[in-house]
């Protein structure tokens, strides 16, 4: 079975030039059929506000009105996206930019409204992924960059976070792939003082996990990304590494395990 790379690419990383450069020549060495997965946050929030726009975010995800599903569609489908894929071809990488309207190739629910209303957030499930159209481009050497941006099917696009797109993706890829899934960001992995790169945690399993979020030490965004990490390990995923964009050839970051 061969081996497949489902990489996710953090916001942060976008927005800093030097990083992102070396992020997508790293990129483009990674041998074999790779999938590149991001999204946008803080460009997204900077556009909102220079739009009159204000951001609105709960534990880590934003809720997305109708005024801010516009401003993520430009943002991660148009300025972010098609950037990425300019950059790779410019590096001889034949690559795709897709939402996921395009091809069908990841179809979303519309959140329901519970203790919070997310607005045009959109949530994923197994039957989400479109994994024949991804093999179909896999197969012919075209790498598939894919932004936060999912459909229902019934015309209305959706905001899904990025982690959890490549999270349901790898998941998906696994059953025609060997799937290993790296979280790409502008720290060195999970570390045990946010300040502090050297305090990396190279392993982290379930319980580690319950217990760092019970210590907060991991807290905030950092929760959403491990909780989809565990999914996909739970789902059978091969290996799932978080790292920093510039360690992606490298074996440095934290690596995650079942138990």
């Amino acid at each position: 079975m061969k081996s497949l790379q489902v990489i996710k690419i953090g916001g942060n990383v976008i927005d800093d030039p030097q990083s992102l450069n070396s992020f997508v020549k790293n990129f483009v060495q990674v041998k074999g059929p790779k999938i590149l997965v991001h999204g946008g946050g803080k460009k997204a929030s900077s556009t909102a506000e220079a739009m009159g726009v204000e951001p609105k975010m709960w534990h880590g995800r934003r809720i997305t009105d109708g005024p801010t599903l516009d401003i993520v569609t430009m943002v991660y489908a148009g300025l972010i996206n098609k950037n990425l894929v300019a950059r790779l071809q410019g590096d001889r990488c034949n690559a795709l930019g897709l939402t996921g309207a395009d091809g069908n190739t990841i179809q979303a629910v519309k959140r329901p409204v519970k203790q919070v209303d997310y607005g045009f957030a959109g949530d994923l499930n197994e039957q989400s992924v479109n994994r024949n159209f991804l093999a179909t481009l896999l197969q012919n050497d075209i790498c598939p960059v894919i932004c936060a941006i999912t459909h229902d099917k019934n015309g209305q696009l959706l905001n899904t976070n990025a982690d959890t797109i490549a999270t349901n993706i790898a998941i998906a890829m696994q059953n025609l792939y060997q799937t290993s899934l790296i979280f790409c960001f502008e720290k060195h992995g999970v570390l045990l003082d946010p300040d502090d790169e050297k305090s990396l945690i190279p392993e982290i399993n379930w319980e580690d996990y319950q217990q760092y979020k019970s210590d907060q030490i991991i807290k905030d965004g950092m929760i959403p990304k491990l909780d989809n990490a565990f999914e996909a390990i739970r789902a059978g995923v091969a290996s799932i590494t978080i790292k920093h964009a510039t360690n992606l050839n490298n074996e440095r970051g934290t690596v995650l395990y079942p138990s």
